[in-house]
């Protein structure tokens, strides 16, 4: 079980980290006719002493990018060092790496590297790593047992389970020291230390569930996956049925009105059904970008940063309810779909 759960999470960060990179919109590519801007410069971006620069959680530089740098790339990533710019293939967009997609790597490293180290040994008495990733999926997967039926719960468990784990441990390791604050920015000439700045404006690592990108990349994995589960569990009929069909076992004449209304409702449903993964990805990309911005203000704005020491205590606290509700809703929105109604139990297919 644990195996399988361990290739499960590689593949789909796989996918989630190149459906992710692919949303950066001021860096999707060159447009048709337009040279490919190629420099050999290996510079750090370029920051401006500006006072109104906005924080550093507003946007996620491309720190690389894979071809050539986009010729309507941002004013700081015009001299952002490439790789294989002359190899690249003409015509295929640029992929930039940017800080928020380099510490997803490193979160996804550590998971494996977690993972691997637990099952590599594995003993009828779990002890030590082993102990704990398997309480860890036992507990998710006894959880999603508990709310959803036995094969929908089979279904949904590994990428429920996955989006937990990932969610909890880029939280935590977003606390650590250095995220968010190693990088470039303006040089603070009153330090005696060497590279010190005022704060990192262009940071090297920074928060994946903090960048739109992932939230959102995440959120429309979800959303594929629940139509296609409530597809093959209601079939495509019931699945209409399911949305727009006369709910509360009535017959006879009655049904007739009464099938105008549900078809009203089962528009709002529609429209319930788009709004979920973009429920799902602003919840937790507001969460966190907020917690970020407030530990980016507390540090810089009082003395040693003192200020801040509250607020760390505090994001404990939201990084494991942040992805706890993210797990809950996405297997909430699926049990929608997947659920037998009383009087219709035995017309679903399966």
């Amino acid at each position: 079980m644990v195996n399988r759960f361990q290739k499960i999470i590689l593949s789909l960060l796989l996918a989630t980290l190149a459906f992710g990179a692919s949303l950066k919109a001021e860096s999707s590519g060159v447009a048709a006719g337009e040279p490919a801007v190629q420099t050999a410069k290996v510079d750090a971006p370029k920051v401006d002493a500006v006072a109104d620069k906005p924080l550093v959680t507003a946007y996620a530089p491309a720190l690389l990018f894979l071809g050539p740098v986009p010729a309507n790339a941002a004013e700081e990533e015009l001299h952002v060092p490439t790789l294989f710019a002359r190899q690249w293939p003409q015509g295929w967009p640029s992929i930039p790496i940017t800080n928020s997609l380099i510490f997803t790597w490193v979160v996804t490293l550590t998971l494996l590297l977690i993972v691997r180290a637990g099952t590599r040994k594995m003993s009828e008495v779990p002890t030590g790593t082993q102990n704990v990733v398997e309480a860890l999926v036992g507990g998710l997967r006894g959880m999603c047992e508990g709310l959803l039926e036995p094969k929908v719960a089979k279904w949904v468990f590994p990428l429920v389970a996955t989006y937990f784990i990932f969610i909890v441990t880029a939280n935590l390791m977003a606390l650590l020291p250095g995220v968010g604050s190693i990088g470039w920015g303006v040089a603070d000439t009153s330090s005696s230390l060497p590279w010190a700045i005022h704060h990192a404006e262009s940071p090297l690592l920074r928060p994946p569930t903090a960048d739109a990108n992932m939230t959102v990349a995440m959120a429309a994995i979800f959303f594929v996956m629940s139509t296609w589960w409530g597809l093959k569990y209601n079939g495509l009929w019931g699945m209409v049925k399911h949305i727009f069909g006369v709910k509360g076992g009535f017959k006879g004449v009655v049904v007739i009105p009464l099938s105008l209304i549900f078809l009203f409702v089962g528009c709002i449903e529609i429209i319930s059904i788009c709004v979920r993964p973009v429920a799902l990805a602003m919840r937790l990309y507001g969460n966190i970008y907020g917690g970020e911005s407030v530990l980016t203000m507390m540090l810089t704005n009082s003395p040693l940063g003192i200020a801040a020491v509250p607020f760390y205590f505090l994001e404990l606290i939201v990084a494991l309810v942040q992805a706890l509700v993210f797990m809950m809703l996405s297997v909430a929105f699926i049990g929608m779909f997947c659920t037998h109604d009383d009087e219709n139990g035995g017309e679903h297919a399966h």
